[in-house]
């Protein structure tokens, strides 16, 4: 019982430890997701607010280009060049072309590049390095009135510092949310350890109280969703009580009922050493043979009750099981006895009876029906008078087996009291133990069937072991 709890510990532990992982893990999950697209959406939102003012820029730029006849010029004095590329983090540049030939700015400036994107009357953004830097680059067009051929592209660029330190700054936005993450892990944790406390106080319970007794454990206190492991657990400990008393009973009866044997043995070996004569000697050898095939009887007996274990019901020695093969086997053993005491003995099989054909099957252990059988036979045969009769009768619907005989047959009142253990009529004689039909009846127990014990009125005793009806795959 110790080694179960040690397991059931354990399996707290791997319990505890299963729900941090599978709860920590999708939570660590969805924060790296949201901090990925938070950092994707940021950076997005500040590429679109910066481009708009690079836009802007070359926008008003384009405002200062006049288209002439023979070319187009800008008019841009040295005053708003100068306002036009300060920048106290950045370096700004423009170019403004027209063809291949330029206007004003840089001739170089980047036409293509990376992170496209694409904003209204034709205007693009996107970044590309320039003079050793990355720069973000927007280019507008400018037709002429006149001639809408007549294009001019004005572009506008200027290195990241602005926007690597806004991103920076935005993620320090984002700080409390690493925090909150930990202490939401941190409840998480303590939840579960305080979830899983019952369970712990379940075990130190049933380990206190399991030292001392196997009486089920209160379950009035246990949660709801515990509640199946704790009746499992208290059902665990009632059939370990059942083994525990019924071993008990078994070594009480068997100490009981093995100490008149012995005692008779150890009697019949000193009379013998004592005995004058050789006539004397073997007068005492001969009862001592009779004690000791009662004693061994006897110890066969309890050795089949000490077989007949309620776990044996869901064994898979159980089967499908012949009746007519069963009884015919069993009865050819004991035709010997039969005979010997001049009895009569007959089998009705199941096919001649009035359903000829039908056989009589059911599931059950083979070895354990045929000790039940072979009781019933062997009581009919020691308690039936010489010429008597002895009939077994196999039917198949129900399935059962039927075995009468003629002799004296039960007083009314003792019909239930001689399947009890080492319970033995007032009638009785002979060398019986008062097992046999307490052997029946646990063994039929094991098979969910009945029995039933009845004086015939042409006199003897009948006794009916009822089977219940297999399922088709049994039959």
């Amino acid at each position: 019982m110790t080694w179960a709890l040690r397991r059931l510990r354990g399996l707290q532990g791997g319990l505890e430890g299963g729900l941090r992982w599978r709860l920590l893990a999708p939570l660590l999950a969805v924060v790296l997701v949201a901090s990925f697209l938070s950092a994707h959406a940021a950076s997005g939102l500040i590429d679109a607010v910066f481009d708009r003012w690079l836009l802007d820029a070359a926008r008003s730029l384009a405002s200062q280009v006049i288209f002439e006849q023979q070319a187009a010029v800008i008019a841009l004095n040295r005053q708003a060049q100068a306002v036009l590329t300060y920048d106290a983090d950045d370096r700004t540049y423009f170019s403004v072309l027209e063809g291949e030939r330029v206007l004003a700015g840089e001739q170089h400036l980047p036409r293509s590049g990376s992170d496209v994107r694409d904003y209204d009357k034709g205007a693009e953004a996107f970044e590309a390095p320039f003079l050793g830097h990355p720069v973000r680059v927007v280019w507008v067009k400018v037709a002429s009135a006149q001639d809408p051929s007549r294009v001019v592209l004005v572009g506008v660029g200027e290195t990241l510092n602005k926007r690597r330190r806004v991103f920076r700054e935005l993620l320090w936005v984002y700080a409390p949310v690493g925090l909150i993450v930990i202490v939401a892990a941190w409840i998480l944790l303590a939840a579960v350890r305080r979830t899983l406390r019952p369970l712990q106080r379940m075990a130190d319970q049933w380990n206190t109280q399991s030292h001392a007794s196997l009486m089920p454990i209160p379950t009035t206190a246990v949660p709801r969703e515990l509640l199946p492991f704790a009746l499992a657990l208290n059902e665990l400990l009632g059939r370990l009580r059942e083994v525990l008393e019924r071993e008990k009973l078994f070594a009480s009866t068997a100490a009981h009922q093995l100490r008149t044997p012995l005692t008779g043995l150890q009697l019949g070996l000193a009379r013998a050493a004592e005995a004058p004569d050789l006539a004397s000697t073997r007068a005492v050898l001969a009862g001592l043979q009779a004690s000791t095939q009662r004693t061994a009887r006897l110890v066969q007996q309890l050795l089949a009750l000490s077989r007949l274990d309620p776990e044996l019901a869901s064994s898979p020695d159980f089967g499908p099981v012949d009746l007519d093969d069963l009884a015919h086997a069993v009865g050819e053993s004991f035709l010997e006895s039969a005979h010997d005491k001049g009895l009569t003995m007959e089998l009705i099989e199941a096919g001649d009876a009035a359903m000829a054909g039908q056989r009589a099957a059911i599931v059950g252990h083979p070895d354990l029906l045929s000790e039940a059988l072979g009781n019933l036979i062997d009581n009919a045969i020691r308690y039936t008078p010489a010429g008597g009769t002895l009939r077994i009768t196999v039917q198949a619907s129900p399935p059962g087996l039927i075995v009468c005989d003629s002799g004296p047959g039960i007083p009314p009142d003792e019909l239930v009291k001689v399947m009890l253990r080492f319970y033995r009529g007032r009638q009785a004689s002979g060398q019986g133990t008062g097992l046999g039909l307490a052997i029946v009846k646990e063994i039929a127990n094991l098979h969910h069937a009945s029995v039933s014990l009845k004086n015939r009125d042409e006199g003897g005793l009948q006794v009916r072991l009822l089977f219940p009806t297999p399922g088709p795959a049994a039959a």
